[in-house]
């Protein structure tokens, strides 16, 4: 039997499965995936789960922004495979939750089997001895995610340690179309043949990708956290031109600033950070496509940002794109408007926002010096004051002080755009730690 033969078989046996959980499971997310929520009637209890039993808040510990569909997988998505994503945890907890998306999938989205565990090591699809755990949903193994829409799970205890590499795996048997998936990761995840979400060997994961798949959050029970930051902005904030499976993204390593801080006794606050920096995004401009494929700043900040776990604080970066990528001269006051239309929103939600300057992009091919200028009369607007609650000056921490159009030489990963691991720790670095102190201000 040809696989497409086979997958219109288990489709057929599937059918009425799919079609009994797309009744059972309503309210599942709504269209645009602010509200994450399961709601299931007459669930039952799950294997090797349990409601978590610690005290503490939920906060995210790692997250990655949906991009669009992958290519390839218009028709099949990854039926008969399993989907083994490789996160890394910027904080610890006691028990975990994840999110699915299948905002770009053009049909429902059916997982039949999930889990989590913690990964036996760096760079490795096997698990450690003991900490796999199935993962539910309202009770459930088996969910069906509706095309546009997103899901979160039960909570399933398990001891996450900050800095741990996470294994989360998904098993999908039917066609679902596009795959919802988040590329240029910097970080090696996996795929197998068959159902082998439960297999701690990591054996039969010899596909390796440099993309996420599916999952667009792991929340934690956190005694170590009382809040989340979230980064947002573009392939800056991504972390393109880091070493791939290194973790330094410069959200990585104020992730690491924080914990030593907190542990050296300074008096900052104990949050979590996580990444929604997506390669190209702009502030005012979505993709193409629809839904539309690396959707506009302002279009995604709800879901990206307002729909994280307990979120205290934003730091936005976001803007070079807008230059860059207009055939016509951009307009500086548009871009800060649409910067200010994100700071509004997370101030309705009591959120503090931290804005970071634009970095230099002297030497790339879209450089001019126009595009230039543009890119100097938005930054003397945010270190004015008038556009955030605190400054972050990553162009002045990267820049060439002799040439300040330019990254320093070893600050530039070559591209003359996207900075080197030594120049996403200057921009770590270039953060004030006291500045995630306190809230929103009433008015600012």
């Amino acid at each position: 039997m040809t696989r497409r033969h086979g997958y219109a078989l288990l489709a057929a046996i599937l059918s009425m499965i799919v079609a009994l959980s797309t009744a059972i499971y309503v309210g599942v997310a709504t269209d645009d995936g602010t509200h994450q929520r399961t709601t299931l009637a007459g669930g039952r209890a799950p294997h090797n789960s349990a409601a978590p039993a610690s005290t503490g808040v939920w906060v995210g510990t790692w997250s990655a922004s949906p991009v669009g569909g992958e290519p390839g997988t218009e028709t099949d998505g990854m039926a008969g495979r399993s989907v083994r994503n490789v996160v890394h945890a910027s904080i610890g907890g006691t028990s975990a939750r994840v999110t699915l998306s299948n905002l770009y999938g053009q049909s429902p989205l059916t997982i039949t089997h999930a889990s989590i565990a913690l990964a036996a090591g760096a760079q490795t699809a096997e698990a450690a001895a003991q900490t796999m755990r199935r993962l539910t949903f309202g009770g459930n193994t088996l969910v069906v995610v509706p095309a546009g829409q997103q899901v979160l799970s039960d909570a399933v205890v398990l001891r996450i340690p900050a800095g741990s590499d996470v294994l989360v795996t998904t098993y999908s048997p039917v066609q679902s179309g596009p795959v919802t998936y988040h590329p240029r990761a910097r970080q090696i995840s996996y795929a197998a043949e068959g159902d082998r979400t439960e297999d701690p060997t990591g054996t039969a994961y010899t596909e390796q990708t440099e993309y996420w798949r599916y999952l667009t959050a792991l929340d934690v029970l956190s005694d170590e956290a009382e809040g989340t930051v979230v980064a947002f902005g573009d392939s800056l904030t991504d972390g393109v031109g880091s070493t791939t499976n290194a973790n330094h993204r410069w959200t990585d390593l104020l992730s690491r600033r924080l914990r030593s801080a907190i542990e050296a006794g300074r008096n900052v606050p104990r949050y979590s950070v996580v990444n929604q920096g997506i390669g190209g995004n702009q502030v005012l401009v979505d993709g193409l496509g629809r839904p539309a494929e690396n959707q506009a700043g302002v279009a995604r900040f709800a879901r990206d940002v307002l729909g994280r776990s307990n979120v205290k604080v934003v730091i936005i970066d976001l803007g070079i794109n807008d230059i860059l990528r207009n055939p016509r001269l951009a307009d500086p006051d548009a871009i800060l408007d649409g910067l200010r239309t994100l700071v509004d929103q997370a101030h309705a939600r009591g959120i503090k926002v931290i804005g970071a300057t634009l970095m230099p992009f002297g030497g790339h091919r879209g450089y001019t010096d126009a595009r230039e200028s543009v890119r100097r009369q938005i930054n003397a607007e945010i270190r004015s004051g008038k556009v955030y609650d605190a400054v972050a000056d990553f162009d002045k921490a990267v820049r060439d002080p002799y040439n300040p159009r330019k990254f320093r030489s070893d600050y530039d990963s070559g591209d003359h755009l996207h900075p080197s691991d030594k120049g996403y720790e200057r921009m770590a670095a270039a953060i004030d730690l006291d500045d995630l102190k306190g809230a929103a201000p009433a008015e600012l």
